[in-house]
């Protein structure tokens, strides 16, 4: 632990950015919040399509099983869940090629538009923000998101 930045027990720089860093978390769930209020959905709506498309940007499928391990929900909330995505249009179910016992969930075009239209401007704003990085402090701010990420999750898990 740095001892110029202060220790985070006595309020350094440290804790000072494990605090920024849960505001823009909490800032991240208002705006999510907001974007599902204006489209009729439920908060826990947004974390799954959020969900899918990590999913489809990472090449893996996405099923209903996969879903609900990353919501924490069991299989009738997910179940239930997924009908109201599908009924919103925001959600299709198909079945996996490769094998036709698995049923894979796809964010639908329209969805990925809408979330566009409302993210797309503070989204950009942030990559025109690490744009002014140079390489090494962008290694570093996402050396300290994937580390942050896999103490939040690890946490979870005990």
């Amino acid at each position: 632990m740095s001892t110029a930045g202060g220790s985070p027990a006595d309020g350094g720089a440290e804790l000072e950015t494990v605090h920024l860093l849960r505001r823009v978390t909490i800032e991240f769930g208002l705006r999510q919040a907001e974007f599902a209020a204006l489209h009729g959905m439920h908060p826990t709506d947004v974390r799954a399509l959020i969900c899918l498309l990590d999913a489809a940007r990472a090449g893996t499928p996405a099923t209903a099983g996969r879903l609900g391990a990353q919501l924490g929900l069991n299989s009738a909330g997910t179940t239930a869940l997924i009908d109201r995505l599908e009924r919103l249009g925001h959600v299709t179910r198909s079945r996996d090629e490769r094998d036709r016992r698995q049923v894979l969930l796809t964010v639908d075009a329209r969805a990925v538009e809408l979330g566009q239209e409302f993210f797309g401007p503070t989204l950009a704003g942030m990559v025109e923000l690490l744009r002014t990085f140079d390489d090494r402090e962008a290694a570093a701010v996402r050396r300290f998101l994937r580390g942050a990420y896999a103490a939040l999750a690890g946490a979870s898990l005990e």
